[in-house]
């Protein structure tokens, strides 16, 4: 992956940019007085942080779709270019920004850009490295890709306030054409290779990409999604009804001479390729299937842990939390089996509100109450809180039969759009109850909210450590977060405390479904089914995760691997402070140096002890 797509990927909400750390040079130089230390470290760390921050925004100025990530309008009537020729200038752009980082005098740099130092030596070391596995991968899934990515962006990202955005807007609609039709060219080369989605990944892409063209202008009917985005933004500036009828005629245009003939070709293309697929579901089956898989478990967790390994560590926390949920079914006096206790909750009505929408806007009106309430006790759990607010959306009609349970938007930089904690409410059956507070705090606050929030409001560290994502740490953050509120005295309510657990097994049985799949060559009804026996959860949520697992191999391995080593770390400083330990410093610690690997984190917790103790 690209420096450019690295940058991308970071504001787009399943992405894979784990890196695991590399020891930095550390070749002995003359010594020097203390005063001459500081005057030469100050120096070399300025001139570092400041190369930092020049290749990053070089990397983003090559990133049109970037900018508008990060609330900037330049090139804002263009995307990416995702073809296999900028592929590869990229990887030479890479090299020489790798050759330019490593002039830098490494002993004359101060402790946090060393870190940062490290961190961006490793990043680009690994895109390097990691060119080989450029095919290793399916562009276009139920989880995300360019298909579903173009509407999202136009309708999330692109805001319009004058005619000139209005006329980019329209522009980035002719221009879908060509960026649809490289996605078309890469899913050609993987064709080549042998790399194609398993079949159950047809249906859901075919439907959605489908789903675009369905309304006006294509057919008739309701405003399609797009022509209803634009209108609606359109309708709301102030300029004359004319030129507002005009930009919309505009659209139309584009809509059907350029988006449409590009999503046809992609649906046509797809329905060939569906027919090529097989049901073989893990990465094994790739080239160098196992060699590939062992990488994306290092990069994933930033450790060196063994497929096997993160396959026992996951059996092994499914049998310690499956016994502290019997320990909740004698508090609820619940007669039968575990098994049995998860059916029950699985099916009992009280747990479900309505498939209607006051169901669900009761769900979502709920979900912001936790979160309000939660917002008023952060004084006792963090020093640092952020200054971008957060609210609560609906995912999209257009994209919730295939999206995620649950997700986190980033707030923008300058403070134009809060952070937003999504909620798939397509099927309430698929959102408990008794999940609810659980979810709400992982992906909202104290979750990732709270951390990439104050990550992206950090001062005195390069750019591209605020928009960082190691998913170990993020995602362990995440899962750490829905047990902070245990303690402090929430989920009171034994049903609830449920959810807590429940939601924890989930990422323990994560650890098991992955690695059986990609490594241990389970299928997918094997996946699901190890899923569904050993949690409450619904059938769909076991289908779209283990369909999730399928997709993007290592990557829910994160989460509990991240959340663990932030729990030892805790209970190492605890143990090594005493009296002298504060929660509120301990998250400090955590979040104010942005995500890292988790070996690079246990270095700033022992230090933060040292410091303490001294």
């Amino acid at each position: 992956m690209s420096f450019k797509k690295s940058l991308l990927a970071i504001a787009i909400s399943t992405t894979m940019l784990s890196a695991c750390t590399q020891e930095a040079n550390t070749t002995k130089q003359p010594e020097v007085t203390p005063q001459e230390t500081q005057t030469v470290a100050l120096s070399e760390s300025e001139k570092a942080n400041q190369l930092f921050d020049q290749l990053f925004n070089q990397g983003v100025k090559r990133s049109p779709m970037m900018q508008t990530y990060l609330g900037m309008k330049s090139d804002y009537d263009k995307w990416d270019d995702i073809s296999q020729a900028n592929e590869a200038k990229e990887l030479e752009i890479t090299k020489e920004n790798l050759a330019k980082v490593k002039a830098i005098n490494v002993s004359k740099l101060d402790a946090q850009t060393t870190i940062s130092y490290r961190l961006f030596t490793q990043r680009l070391e690994n895109e390097i490295a990691d060119y080989q596995w450029r095919f290793h991968n399916y562009p276009v899934n139920q989880m995300f890709g360019i298909h579903s990515q173009v509407p999202a962006f136009l309708i999330n990202q692109h805001s319009i306030s004058n005619a000139d955005e209005a006329q980019a807007y329209i522009s980035r609609v002719k221009g879908a054409e060509v960026l649809v039709g490289q996605l078309v060219e890469e899913l050609k080369l993987r064709e080549a290779k042998g790399i194609i989605a398993p079949k159950f990944v047809f249906p859901h892409v075919i439907r959605d990409s489908k789903n675009i063209l369905v309304g006006a202008p294509f057919d008739e009917g309701e405003d399609s999604t797009l022509l209803a985005d634009f209108t609606k933004k359109v309708n709301k500036l102030d300029i004359a009804d004319e030129e507002k009828a005009q930009l919309v005629a505009d659209v139309n245009t584009a809509l059907v001479n350029h988006l449409k003939p590009g999503y046809e070709g992609l649906v046509s293309y797809l329905t060939e390729l569906e027919t090529k697929a097989d049901t073989k579901d893990g990465a094994w089956k790739f080239p160098n299937g196992e060699a590939f898989f062992n990488n994306a478990l290092n990069r994933t967790t930033t450790t060196d842990l063994t497929a096997d390994q993160i396959h026992e560590i996951g059996l092994s926390e499914v049998t310690r939390i499956h016994n502290e949920m019997r320990d909740i079914m004698k508090q609820v006096e619940f007669d039968g089996s575990l098994a049995e206790f998860f059916e029950f909750m699985r099916n009992d009505k009280q747990f479900y509100y309505d498939d209607t929408e006051e169901g669900r806007q009761r769900y979502i009106d709920e979900a912001v109450a936790l979160i309000d309430d939660m917002k008023g006790r952060l004084d006792s759990l963090f020093l640092t809180k952020p200054k971008a607010d957060m609210i609560v959306k609906r995912v999209e009609a257009f994209r919730e039969k295939s999206a995620g349970k649950a997700f986190y938007q980033q707030p923008a930089p300058d403070g134009s759009r809060p952070g937003t904690y999504y909620a798939n409410l397509y099927k309430m059956e698929a959102m408990p109850t008794y999940q609810m507070a659980a979810l709400a705090y992982h992906e909202g606050i104290p979750g990732h909210h709270m951390q990439i929030a104050i990550n992206q409001e950090l001062e005195g560290i390069p750019m591209f450590r605020k928009f960082a994502r190691y998913t170990a740490h993020t995602e362990g953050w995440g899962l750490y977060s829905e047990l902070i509120p245990k303690e402090i005295g929430l989920y009171q309510d034994p049903y609830s405390d449920f959810g807590r657990l429940a939601m924890e097994l989930w990422r323990a049985c994560r650890l098991v479904v992955d690695t059986g799949i990609h490594a241990k060559q389970w299928t997918r009804d094997e996946g699901i089914e190890y899923y569904t026996t050993n949690t409450p959860n619904a059938v769909s949520d076991a289908v779209k995760m283990v369909e999730r697992h399928v997709v993007m191999p290592s990557q829910a391995t994160a989460y509990k691997i991240g959340m663990l080593k932030i729990v030892e770390l805790r209970e190492k400083a605890k143990q090594a402070l005493g009296d002298k330990f504060d929660i509120r410093e301990y998250h400090d610690v955590i979040l104010k140096n942005g995500p890292v690997p988790l070996n690079v984190l246990e270095e700033l917790v022992d230090e933060y002890i040292k410091q303490t103790n001294a």
